[in-house]
């Protein structure tokens, strides 16, 4: 295993538990901001499950590799919808451009697991 995946891996993970924490709980600045995408509370809530369990997954993917790697792709599946979703609410980058930053940290998360031994 390599160093660079387990730190990639607790960085994201730590992230997106908090953020997903933050939506499941119907956080009123998170619901506001992501209500102005045009998202319900219930989007957001799923929204926020989708980032705790690919938080977990990360984390579990230090144990099965397979599962960390799935949770990282599906994390950036789920970035780039919401680099999507900006850019159609007419966002600039300054909100467009942090989901594609964490969409390349878990693609290059999900690689490092995928060629380390």
């Amino acid at each position: 295993m390599a160093v660079a995946q387990v730190v990639l891996s607790a960085l994201l993970a730590a992230i997106f538990a908090v953020l997903g924490v933050a939506k499941v709980l119907r956080q009123p600045s998170l619901v506001a901001r992501t209500g102005r995408l045009g998202f319900g509370v219930r989007a957001v809530q799923g929204i926020g499950a989708l980032e705790v369990a690919g938080a977990a997954g990360l984390v579990a993917g230090l144990f099965w590799p397979p599962l960390g790697i799935a949770a990282a792709i599906g994390l950036v599946a789920l970035l780039i919808g919401a680099a999507v979703a900006h850019l159609r609410a007419g966002d600039g980058g300054k909100d467009v451009v942090p989901p594609l930053w964490l969409a390349l940290i878990a693609a290059a998360t999900a690689v490092i697991t995928i060629v380390s031994p």
